[in-house]
């Protein structure tokens, strides 16, 4: 007998669905029309929903369930420990900080947009002047800090050669700028005179330096693969809760003396302080491109603790030896991870206007990268009549952003991307560091270019 099959057409394959029948319907799984109901997100795994009547049956059997309680069940997993709260810091009036509902509540993209058309237009308008005036009195002595260092070019140069080169070019200039900078800044060592393609040889000074990395969103760990072969670190651990090929650990673990470990762990869970192998350890902590949130997770993670001391002042982790984190996907931040909410309302912003700020942060990487223009365009001017009009304007806010022009939308995504960084970079010297931030490619390399570097006071 024949097995039927889902009666979905797919128009760009020019054929039905292959998919076996559901049970009573006329299309499979996939393609089968949600039932009427209340659709929230599965508590065990986020990734998928679950209609609410059905949730209590469904935790029982998720087939992520395994994975979480594995995962659950590592010594150093202590679950939200680095998340944050809407109302982390700050009194307990501001709203949501005693409903547990908003603790673990996302706020979507679509939930963003449509948020911010709901404003008025004068509202609207007076929200675009708080983040020119905001750019353009914080934002503006950021410098360029393209690295190359010799070591590393020469590691690349190398591995040209033998053809083992793992990654592609834009790749290789932004993991050779972090790790330069990390080098200018301080917290890596002069390592002239090695030789890039082994970690044998002992880095002259490296006694004074930091020689255990801890790689966030390390992903396949090439990163932490450049900092193993050209700076002689010995340990390393990579943090990443998803599975990737390991390609750049069968290389790393090649070298007998460095120690790998991975911790397959999502970063919102992850207690430092119960790695029993980091115990009393000084690290450097690296991400490149930690999305959004991942950022907050980190430093969060790195600083568990909000001790001050006599003078009031924040006091560094003891441990830490250095920071390089290079931010991304500024769009998929959310108030109750951020690190520093009070930057925010200190600039006299709400909670909402946080969350239209970091939605319009997706027009900066919508632009051509050939050119510095964004950083330099003016936002305000063409609202200025708009403004007058007031609530007379009977279009609304989705009407002006609509017909925004390219440069300006993609110039007010970049400002306010540097305004999000500022209040890290900020947050970090709250906590008794020295830190600054960079710019640390080209645009035409990477838009997402900005990039975060701390080490202890001196």
């Amino acid at each position: 007998m024949e097995t039927k099959r889902c009666s979905f057409w797919l128009p760009n394959k020019k054929r039905f669905c292959a998919n076996t029948l559901l049970n009573g319907s006329l299309f499979c799984g996939n393609h089968n029309s949600r039932p009427e109901g209340q659709w929230i997100q599965c508590p065990v795994d986020p990734s998928h929903s679950v209609l609410e009547q059905n949730l209590k049956s469904h935790v029982k059997r998720c087939p992520f369930l395994k994975q979480v309680q594995s995962l659950s069940n590592q010594p150093f997993y202590q679950k939200g420990i680095n998340a944050g709260s809407d109302g982390e810091q700050l009194d307990e009036e501001i709203s949501g900080i005693n409903d547990s509902r908003l603790l673990t509540m996302t706020v979507s993209s679509e939930m963003k947009r449509n948020a911010l058309h709901k404003m008025n237009v004068p509202e609207f308008c007076n929200l675009i002047e708080k983040i020119e005036s905001v750019h353009e009195s914080l934002c503006k002595d950021i410098q360029d800090s393209f690295q190359m260092p010799e070591v590393c070019s020469l590691w690349i140069k190398s591995k040209e050669e033998e053809r083992k080169l793992p990654f592609q070019e834009k790749h290789i200039m932004q993991q050779a700028s972090i790790v330069g900078n990390l080098e200018n800044f301080g917290v890596l060592k002069n390592s002239l005179g090695r030789k890039p393609s082994t970690c044998e040889e002992q880095v002259e000074g490296k006694e004074d330096g930091v020689s255990t990395v801890i790689e966030f969103g390390a992903g396949r760990g090439y990163l932490t693969q450049m900092l193993a072969d050209c700076y002689g670190i010995n340990r390393v651990f990579l943090v990443e809760r998803k599975a990737y090929k390991l390609k750049a650990d069968r290389s790393l673990r090649q070298n007998e003396s460095l120690t790998l470990e991975r911790l397959r762990i999502d970063i919102e869970d992850l207690n430092l302080n119960a790695v029993e192998s980091l115990q009393g350890v000084p690290f450097l902590a690296t991400g490149k491109h930690l999305c959004g949130a991942a950022t907050d997770l980190t430093l969060r993670c790195c600083f568990p603790e909000y001790r001050k001391d006599s003078s009031e002042q924040f006091t560094a982790n003891i441990n830490f030896g250095g920071l390089a984190i290079a931010t991304c996907c500024h769009h998929l931040c959310q108030w109750k991870h951020y690190t520093n909410k009070k930057f925010f309302l200190d600039l006299g912003m709400t909670k909402e206007e946080f969350h239209a700020v970091t939605w319009f942060t997706s027009w900066a990487v919508d632009a051509t990268h050939d050119s510095d223009f964004p950083d330099t365009t003016d936002c305000v001017s063409h609202l200025q009549s708009i403004k007058e009009q007031g609530n007379g304007y009977s279009d609304g806010v989705e009407k002006i952003l609509s017909e925004m022009e390219a440069t300006k939308r993609a110039a007010l995504g970049f400002k306010c991307k540097w305004i999000i960084d500022i209040g890290r970079l900020m947050w970090l010297r709250e906590h008794g560091l020295d830190a600054k931030l960079v710019r640390y490619v080209p645009p035409n390399i990477s838009p997402e270019n900005h990039l975060l570097l701390a080490k202890p006071l001196n």
